[in-house]
């Protein structure tokens, strides 16, 4: 699976980079996939790279375009690096190498 189920802002959501998804992220960070994960990894990242994870991730998993913007103008944006940066790197690694599937919906 490529999908993330984390908590952000007040509760759980899911994060997914689909195909479609990733092609934007690469327009909007302005780099291939590729170098965007690795220059996460080794924290060489732009700050505007980790709130794009997350609001693509979230419009992947199933967020409206505009909800997705607001929770992350309201919850990725002006915070520290420090809240944001993890859960960006799950987003991406979870498309990177996969996760798990949920075991408790029998999946």
């Amino acid at each position: 699976m490529i999908t993330f189920t984390g908590f952000f802002g007040t509760a759980d959501h899911t994060f997914t980079l689909t195909d479609a998804m990733i092609a934007e992220l690469e327009r909007v960070c302005d780099c291939g996939i590729g170098t965007l994960y690795q220059r996460t990894v080794a924290m060489a990242f732009r700050s505007a790279d980790l709130t794009e994870i997350i609001r693509l991730g979230l419009i992947g998993g199933g967020m409206t375009p505009q909800e997705a913007m607001q929770l992350t103008d309201t919850y990725a944006r002006n915070r520290p690096m420090g809240e944001v940066f993890p859960l960006a790197l799950d987003i991406l690694d979870a498309r990177w190498n996969g996760t798990e599937p949920d075991k408790e919906a029998g999946a």
